[in-house]
């Protein structure tokens, strides 16, 4: 029996095998989940339907779970920032968003160090992030 927040067996599996610049994306419903994310990368679908679960509530149990040294986020093709930004930075703070036309966040996600790409039923618009897990300092 697990006591933290993170109890799926299946993303519990693929942050046990990755490690320090292993990568995760946290994309919402629109995003092209088969085909603009690295193909070796574990694929874990909690969209249910839309606006169940959300990228917030996934990065939030995450937080607790992980470290997180860096975040990459998709800007719109007016460089507009997406409202979703805000809550990111609260549920991550003192890390900057390194922001991404959406053609270089596709390629980021291709990267083999991606060993987790979890699926869900977010709304809003722009909602993807991809995080480099950070290290676990001894002791």
């Amino acid at each position: 029996m697990l006591t933290s927040r993170l109890i799926h067996p299946e993303i519990l599996a693929a942050l046990a095998a990755s490690g320090h610049g292993g990568k995760i994306l946290i994309a919402d419903g629109n995003y092209p989940f088969s085909t603009r994310a690295n193909a070796a990368a574990r694929r874990v679908y909690l969209n249910l339907c839309p606006g169940k679960l959300s990228v917030t509530d996934v990065l939030e149990v995450l937080v607790g779970a992980i470290p997180i040294e860096a975040a990459d986020v998709m800007v719109t093709d007016s460089g507009q920032e997406p409202e979703i930004y805000g809550d990111f930075r609260r549920l991550l703070p003192g890390l900057a968003l390194t922001a991404n036309p959406r053609a270089d966040f596709y390629r980021k996600a291709h990267d083999p160090d991606v060993c987790l790409v979890i699926a869900t039923g977010e709304q809003r618009l722009f909602a993807n992030i991809l995080l480099t897990i950070g290290v676990v300092p001894p002791g």
